[in-house]
C-alpha cells in the first residue's frame, strides 16, 4: 500500500508494507521533475498553485512590512517615540518567521508553500520543480511581493516614505562583499532547512514531520533574521527585496540590489 503526496516540489512518498510481510525500503525516492511540462498548462491545479503563491507573497510582505515600518514609527524620538519601544527586532524577526510557518502550513498543500524565489530556484535545481513551475512561481511571487508592499504605500503613504518603505539596504559600516555573505549565508540556511524538513526519508521515518515542517522552516527565517537585519535588513527572499524596491523606488536600496546582483553573476560566470 503506498501512499503518496506532491505538490509543487514538497513531496511525500511512503510505502507501508502490508500486514504480515516487511519492506526493506519505507520511503521512495519521487522522479525528478521533467525539465519542461508544458502538460501543466492545461491543468487547473497549476494555476491555482500560482495564486496560492502570489496571495501567499502578498499577504508576508503586507504584515512584515507594516512590522517594520510601525517599528521604526515607534522608536523615531522625533514623533515622541521612545529608543526601547516598539517590537524591537526580536519582534520584527518573529513577524518574518512567523508569517512563513502560517503561509507554508496554508499553503503547503496547494503548492507547495515557497513564497520565495530562492526556495523555487533550489527546488528547481534539485529536480522537484519543473522549468516552467519554477518561472511562474517566481512570477506569481514578485508580482505578490510588489503588491503587498503597494498595499502598505496605499494605507500608511506618510510613514511609508518617511521611514524607508521596507526596503532592504546595507547598513553604514558594511561593504558590498559583506552584505553579500551575509545574503548568502542566510540564504543557504533557509533553502537546507526546507530541503531537510521535506526529505523522503524523514518523512517516512517519521509520521509527524509533514505536518511539522513549516515549523523548522519558520524558525529558519527568523533566526537569519536576528543575525542580518543589522547588516542588510535581511533578503533571503528575493521577491521580498524587489517588492519593496519597487515601491519605494529610491536610489540606495536600488544601488545595492545591483550591487549584489552584479556580483553573483560575476561568480556564476566564474564558476562556469
Amino acid at each position: 500500500m503506498s501512499v503518496f503526496w506532491q505538490e509543487g516540489g514538497m513531496a511525500k512518498d511512503v510505502e507501508v508494507a502490508e500486514r504480515g510481510s516487511f519492506s526493506g525500503k519505507d520511503y521512495q525516492d519521487p522522479p525528478p521533475a521533467p525539465l519542461i511540462d508544458a502538460e501543466e498548462l492545461t491543468k487547473w491545479s497549476f494555476y491555482r498553485a500560482l495564486i496560492a503563491e502570489f496571495i501567499a507573497t502578498l499577504l508576508f510582505l503586507y504584515i512584515t512590512v507594516l512590522t517594520v515600518i510601525g517599528y521604526n514609527h515607534q522608536t523615531d524620538l522625533k514623533e515622541n517615540g521612545e529608543i526601547c519601544g516598539g517590537v524591537g527586532i526580536l519582534g520584527i524577526a518573529w513577524a518574518f518567521g512567523g508569517m512563513i510557518f502560517i503561509l507554508v502550513y496554508c499553503t503547503a498543500g496547494i503548492s507547495g508553500g515557497h513564497i520565495n524565489p530562492a526556495v523555487t530556484f533550489g527546488l528547481f535545481l534539485a529536480r522537484k520543480v519543473s522549468l516552467i513551475r519554477a518561472i511562474m512561481y517566481m512570477v506569481a511571487q514578485c508580482l505578490g511581493a510588489i503588491c503587498g508592499v503597494g498595499l502598505v504605500k496605499a494605507f500608511q503613504k506618510s510613514y511609508f516614505n518617511k521611514y524607508g518603505g521596507g526596503a532592504n539596504s546595507l547598513a553604514a559600516g558594511y561593504s558590498t562583499g559583506t552584505g553579500l555573505g551575509a545574503e548568502i549565508i542566510g540564504t543557504f540556511v533557509l533553502v537546507y532547512t526546507v530541503f531537510s524538513a521535506t526529505d523522503p526519508k524523514r518523512n517516512a521515518r517519521d509520521s509527524h514531520v509533514p505536518v511539522l515542517a513549516p515549523l523548522p522552516i519558520g524558525f529558519a527565517v527568523f533566526m537569519v533574521h536576528l543575525a542580518t537585519i543589522p547588516v542588510t535588513g535581511t533578503g533571503i527572499n528575493p521577491a521580498r527585496s524587489l517588492g519593496a524596491a519597487v515601491i519605494y523606488n529610491q536610489d540606495k536600496p536600488w544601488d545595492d540590489h545591483v550591487s549584489i546582483i552584479a556580483i553573483l553573476f560575476l561568480l556564476l560566470f566564474l564558476y562556469i
